[in-house]
């Protein structure tokens, strides 16, 4: 994404070389693909976000750009026991008025905090000064007088934050709560699936793309370029560069050898500002037939299983030639410690996290398959002071050529991938720019 941006903006004539650790591009944007009837699922990023109703939104813009076509997901349901909850009439009728009235406190009060305009134009200063920043989520809850509303909540946000309330303030964990609410943001999928964005961005770029290359280490040479070694075919290589761009998930930061004091430093400060590990595990299961229709109209339902996970239906978004897909997204702790058993025994887990109304469906199991993200997202992302634009990107001040991109600077989305891939490709086009320029100047000057 921050080659597509720099190609886009730059006038400058530039190379880029990509370096990926694994076998494709996209990381965690990733479509799987059953192997007993050819059917897709979402093995990484779900959904992005559309801010679109409230503001100009980048990344929506850049899927139509990109000739995508997105298809809209909606979820309302709420399950708590075998209680289907799709409305706070809902609640009020199985758990009575006490339980509904807590809810529609907190909905106020969650709505009286922070509008959908203030959602959408939310600035690291103001987020620095609201008091939400300095207690925990968990605070928050504890202020909602009724237990059965708090396990509604808790249900409600846990696969959002993909981490536990006490590890989390307040105003993530209300700013996760109020995207449930259309006035603030909708979701999409691409349809064809979410890695199509992967794809089409990487037919549009002209880079070298280097697969199965990790870098193992990043240098400041004497003159401020940068010297990038790394492993190809089982022999180190090393190449020199103007510029860098660190665009890994922020758990995989340490393993690179950041040589130097100053820039080991630098990364490890710019490490340590942002380590809340957050956790996903999903599981996703094909099934002959679709026997949910009955009770899942949406795209997604909340379960209170694993401490609250997100049930997908996969079905609903891509065409499944009359079979059935499932997904389960278990977060945080539950996500952490269930990566430890093994992917029969998670898909035997989740079968049986099934409402009672929907265990039936085992019997028609097809296949599944089980995709860890542990430690790949971020439970407190942007950090905690919100540092301003520049000190997110540049973690040595005033060495503007090694530049840092990732969705953990902002909301651990696609849409924050989008807003950190922005920044950095308009600072890296003006100094490119700038380079290209100086010689012809100074060229000038001496004549």
């Amino acid at each position: 994404m921050t080659a597509y941006q720099l190609q886009e903006r730059c006038s400058a004539p530039f190379a880029t070389t990509i370096y990926e650790a694994g076998e494709r591009l996209g990381g965690k944007v990733v479509t799987g693909r059953f192997s007993s009837a050819p059917v897709m699922h979402e093995a990484g990023a779900a959904e992005l976000y559309d801010y679109s109703q409230v503001g100009e939104d980048p990344l929506r813009e850049l899927v139509e750009r990109l000739g995508l076509r997105a298809k809209p997901m909606t979820g309302a349901t709420i399950i708590l026991g075998d209680h289907e909850l799709s409305s706070l009439e809902d609640v009020g009728r199985v758990y009575g008025a006490a339980t509904r009235r807590a809810l529609e406190a907190f909905d106020l009060h969650a709505r009286r905090w922070m509008d959908p305009q203030q959602y959408y134009e939310s600035d690291w200063r103001e987020q620095n000064a609201d008091p939400m920043t300095q207690r925990t989520f968990d605070d928050e809850l504890a202020d909602v007088p009724d237990e059965t509303a708090r396990r509604y909540l808790r249900t409600m946000v846990h696969s959002d934050l993909a981490t536990e309330p006490h590890r989390t303030n307040a105003s993530y964990g209300l700013q996760n709560y109020l995207m449930n609410d259309l006035d603030y943001m909708r979701l999409y999928t691409i349809e064809g699936g979410n890695e199509r964005l992967v794809q089409e961005l990487a037919a549009r770029i002209k880079a070298g793309v280097r697969l199965r290359e990790p870098v193992l280490r990043v240098a400041r040479m004497d003159d401020g370029r940068l010297r990038v070694s790394s492993r190809r075919d089982g022999r180190a290589v090393t190449e020199e560069y103007d510029f860098a761009v660190v665009a890994l998930p922020h758990s995989a930061l340490p393993f690179v050898e950041w040589e130097g004091t100053p820039l080991r430093e630098a990364m490890h400060r710019h490490y340590v500002h942002y380590d809340y590990p957050a956790h996903y595990l999903r599981v996703s299961v094909l099934f002959r037939e679709v026997f949910w229709q009955r009770h899942l109209q949406d795209s997604y339902l909340m379960l209170d299983a694993f401490g609250g996970c997100c049930l997908y239906d996969e079905s609903s978004r891509n065409d499944c030639a009359g079979y059935g897909v499932l997904s389960w997204l278990l977060a945080g702790d539950a996500a952490m410690n269930a990566s430890n058993r093994g992917d029969a025994e998670l898909i035997d887990m989740v079968l049986d996290a099934l409402p009672a109304w929907l265990r039936h469906g085992r019997d028609l199991k097809l296949e599944g398959r089980v995709y860890r993200w542990i430690g790949e997202v971020n439970g407190l992302p942007g950090g905690a002071p919100a540092l301003d634009m520049e000190a997110r990107h540049l973690p040595e001040p005033g060495r503007p050529n090694l530049v840092v991109v990732g969705d953990y600077l902002f909301d651990s989305t696609l849409n924050g991938v989008m807003d950190s891939a922005d920044y950095a490709a308009e600072l890296l086009a003006e100094k490119i720019e700038a380079a290209s320029r100086a010689p012809a100047e100074l060229q000038g000057a001496r004549a």
